[in-house]
């Protein structure tokens, strides 16, 4: 079942040429892009199966070839292929805007950029955003990956990786798997040790963000940091 199936004040297209992108809702913008659904399961159903199994746009941005083979309906490898190809253009675009601009201008973009990175894996990951002196992301590296409830996080890794992108700044996170955003007594003290020991190299942390799928939280705007 196609687009042709469905009446007309139901497809996409039309509505996003009359109405503007913004009108869309996230499955229709993804039927867009897949055009064809398969017997029993038209393209809009199928693109809010794919949000569904994925966890929403955070989740399938985080998706490789490999995990959308496994979905049942998505065709052959052009229509996988040209699908992770969008989808990688949409991160590739979020941190370009974070490195053409000072990260504090744009705040919300900060936190959808970790949302699209870390907020939907089922692992606990500790990253670093590595800024330069105007604020500008470098680089975002995944440091270190833990199981749902902790993960370790050895300073001396974290000050290399500073040297390394020769960072003025960083902005340090990590993902809550299970859920909610509120730091832990272990979150606070990883934030004093990190801040203590990148400062001996003169690098500063200006935000430890904690991120859950759909919220984050700054611990600097707790006075946490």
């Amino acid at each position: 079942m196609s687009f042709k199936d469905l009446p007309a004040e139901a497809r996409p297209r039309e509505k996003l040429l009359a109405r503007g992108a913004g009108a869309l809702g996230d499955a229709e913008l993804l039927a867009l892009l897949l055009r064809t659904g398969m017997v029993g399961k038209n393209v809009l159903q199928l693109a809010q199966e794919l949000l569904d199994t994925f966890g929403g746009i955070a989740g399938l941005l985080q998706t490789g070839v490999d995990d959308l083979r496994q979905v049942k309906g998505l065709g052959g490898p052009a229509k996988r292929a040209e699908l992770t190809a969008v989808l990688e253009l949409a991160r590739r675009a979020m941190a370009e805007r974070l490195r053409e601009r000072t990260v504090f201008d744009s705040p919300a973009a900060v936190s959808h950029y970790l949302q699209l990175h870390i907020a939907s894996r089922p692992h606990e990951v500790f990253a670093a955003l590595f800024l330069d002196a105007q604020h500008r992301l470098i680089a975002m590296e995944e440091l270190f990956r833990g199981t749902l409830s902790q993960t370790s996080v050895y300073p001396r890794e974290v000050v290399v990786r500073a040297l390394h992108h020769h960072a003025a700044a960083v902005i340090l996170a990590h993902n809550h798997p299970s859920g909610g955003v509120e730091p832990s007594r272990a979150d606070e003290a990883l934030t004093q040790t990190l801040k203590a020991a990148l400062a001996l190299i003169d690098v500063r942390v200006l935000d430890h963000i904690v991120v859950a799928r759909g919220q984050t939280l700054s611990m600097a705007e707790r006075g946490l940091v």
